[in-house]
Formats: C-alpha cells, sequence, structure tokens
C-alpha cells in the first residue's frame, strides 16, 4: 500500500470503517513494533485530528513515551497514576469524559479535556497503552472504544 491515507469526513463509524483497511495495510508484512505504533498514531492522527494519539509502553515497571503525534508529552507514567497508568493497572480501556474530574489525573497540557486509554494486552499482560486526548469535553464514547480496541487487536 502507498503511505497515503483517504481521510474520510462524516460520520464517526464512517470514519473507523475507512480508516480501519488502511491501518490493518499499513501494519501488514511490517514486523516492527515501533514503526506500526507510530503508523497507528499518525493514521489516527490524521483522521481525527485528535490533540493526542500516542503509546506508552511498560519499561521497568513504569510507562514510557512511545510514538505519539502532537505536541510534547509526559514521558514517564507510574502505575496506578492518572488515565494511563490507571487504564493499566486495571486492564482496561478508559474513557474520561472530563479529565479535571479524573482523580490524580496527570495534566501534561492544559489543552486535553477528554480521554480515551485503550491497554496492549498480548497474553494477559500489559505492555503498553494507546492514550488519545481530545481538546473537547466529552469526545469519546463506546463507539470509539469498540474501534479502537479493535485496531489495537491488529498488533
Amino acid at each position: 500500500m502507498a503511505e497515503d491515507l483517504k481521510i474520510v469526513k462524516g460520520r464517526k463509524e464512517e470514519q473507523y470503517q475507512s480508516i480501519y483497511p488502511q491501518i490493518e495495510a499499513l501494519l501488514r508484512g511490517e514486523t516492527d513494533v515501533i514503526a506500526n505504533l507510530a503508523n497507528i498514531a499518525a493514521a489516527l492522527k490524521e483522521q481525527f485530528n485528535w490533540f493526542w494519539v500516542g503509546f506508552y509502553l511498560v519499561k521497568d515497571e513504569e510507562l514510557v513515551l512511545g510514538p505519539f503525534q502532537g505536541p510534547v508529552a509526559c514521558t514517564r507514567i507510574q502505575k496506578g497514576r492518572g488515565v494511563c497508568g490507571t487504564s493499566w493497572a486495571q486492564a482496561k480501556t478508559l474513557i474520561v469524559e472530563d479529565v479535571d474530574a479524573f482523580p490524580g489525573h496527570i495534566a501534561c497540557s492544559s489543552l486535553s479535556k477528554s480521554e480515551i486509554v485503550v491497554p496492549l494486552i498480548k497474553k494477559d499482560v500489559v505492555w503498553g497503552v494507546l492514550d488519545v486526548d481530545s481538546d473537547t469535553l466529552a469526545a469519546f464514547d463506546e463507539q470509539d472504544k469498540l474501534w479502537l480496541e479493535k485496531i489495537i487487536n491488529l498488533l
């Protein structure tokens, strides 16, 4: 596949239906995890124009910043801290409508208003998280959870 994306505007469902096979094609045959994470982050950022899209990877019992698209970010996050650390600790996707209302939220940027974090799980072990931030409140819902988990399962 050429590394050009066809960006579709419209309903969220239509956008995911368009970007999913394109991400699948980008990952096909590529074994390097960092390259794949980078392309997923870029594709999602291009398609949805979210404020921040990226990955944190588990290294030495903390999350360390990985490939991302958006402004500079927090570099390290402890397990159980903030939305990312909590998603890691609970091994489940978290949707936060208002990050300022989330206990212990780590504010890498004051412009971030809502967030979804999807854990990357292999053989029942969380090895990282996909973190997506929006600069609008309540930007994420169950549809995002469903599609982002489906995209992460391509890894």
